[in-house]
Order: structure tokens, then C-alpha cells, then sequence
């Protein structure tokens, strides 16, 4: 598709956790999948802020100190804000009118971002992970595919062994299987001092 689109996470922690570097890993191979002229763009990033050698291998993967205000700051018209406060929904029409999907990262940022003037759009009324959303505004604006007709699936279970699973608070779009796409993670277990168990989701190791 020559029509390439960029995608842009603002990002103002100075560190990234390993549950955002597969969400973040996962956003950079699939907007290089989709297109050779699709871009992720990281922004907003503090001084201090190393990019993981994973992540700064992707081809589509750029790491930005600068803002989306400096980026865009002459062509802001062309800059969709993905915004839960938004009073529309994206539609694939909103693929002929903006070039920049913007994601605030925190709800926060997002509201700020708001204020300063960026178009919103909704992508419905559940909270979804970061690479979910960015997975299904390319579906919306790349693939010509209407919210409505997106598969789904709200809260999925996450089994972490024969006797133990846990819920995923997010809407997730499901593969062909009907299963919710998410990142690859090894899931490790450990027991604190009052006998609670606790989940850890990390990156897995290259092969």
C-alpha cells in the first residue's frame, strides 16, 4: 500500500517495562508488515531513555526526544488524536483525511494533547492495550475495515499453567482462531512472604 500512514505513541517515562516493550515491538513489526511507507514513531522521549536493542532493530521503529507538537506543528489538520473522549468513532474515511494516528500512551497525556487542538476520534467504549489500539486503527484506515466489523473479545483469560489463569482488564481483537491477538511473553511465577502468588510477563528470549 503506497499510501503510508504514521503511527506515533507519545512517551514520558524515562524507562519502558517489559510488558510495553512487546506491546511496542509487537506495534513496530506489524506497521512494518502492513507497509513499507507505515512509520512508529516513539515521541516525547526523555533524555534519559535508552530504546531497547530489540526494538531499535525494527526497520519501522524511529526514536523521537521531540513532541508531536514540534513534529506536526505546521500540519497539525493531518494529525488524528485516538481519544476515548472523542465524539466520533474512527471510520475508514478518516484514512483519506489524516496522514498521523497519535496515541496519548496515558489518559493524561491524552487530554493534554486534546487541548492543544488535536482531532479526536474513539475507538469504542472499552479501554484497549496500546499495540491493540494501533493494531485497530491500521485495520480501520489501512485495511478499510469498520469498528463494527472488527472481531473482539472483551477481558480475556490468560492461562498461566494447568491451574492458574488471570484476567486481561482490555478489549482484545481476536485471529482467526477466535483466540485475542496479544504479544509473545514468558509468564514467570513467584510467592510473596504472605503466600500471594504474583505474575510476571516479560519479553522471551531471542532464538
Amino acid at each position: 500500500m503506497t499510501d503510508g500512514k504514521t503511527f506515533i505513541v507519545e512517551h514520558l517515562d524515562p524507562e519502558l517495562g517489559p510488558w510495553s516493550e512487546l506491546e511496542y515491538s509487537a506495534i513496530a513489526d506489524e506497521t512494518q508488515q502492513s507497509g513499507s511507507n507505515n512509520r512508529f514513531i516513539l515521541s516525547s522521549l526523555p533524555a534519559s531513555f535508552r530504546v531497547p536493542q530489540r526494538l531499535s532493530a525494527k526497520a519501522a521503529f524511529t526514536a523521537e526526544r521531540r513532541g508531536v507538537e514540534e513534529l506536526y506543528a505546521a500540519d497539525k489538520s493531518r494529525v488524528c488524536l485516538l481519544d476515548p473522549a472523542a465524539g466520533r468513532d474512527l471510520s475508514p474515511d478518516d484514512g483519506d483525511s489524516f496522514r498521523v494516528f497519535l496515541f496519548g500512551g496515558i489518559l493524561d497525556r491524552t487530554s493534554e494533547l486534546r487541548n492543544k487542538g488535536f482531532e479526536g476520534r474513539r475507538l469504542g467504549p472499552k479501554q484497549m492495550t496500546t499495540d491493540t489500539a494501533v493494531r485497530v486503527t491500521r485495520m480501520v484506515v489501512q485495511d478499510r475495515i469498520a469498528l463494527s466489523d472488527i472481531p473482539f473479545i472483551d477481558f480475556p483469560e490468560l492461562k498461566l499453567n494447568d491451574h492458574e489463569s488471570t484476567e486481561m482488564p482490555f478489549r482484545y481483537v481476536v485471529d482467526e482462531q477466535g483466540k485475542p491477538i496479544m504479544p509473545k511473553a514468558c509468564v514467570s511465577w513467584s510467592t510473596t512472604a504472605a503466600g500471594t502468588a504474583s505474575v510476571k510477563l516479560q519479553s522471551c528470549p531471542s532464538r
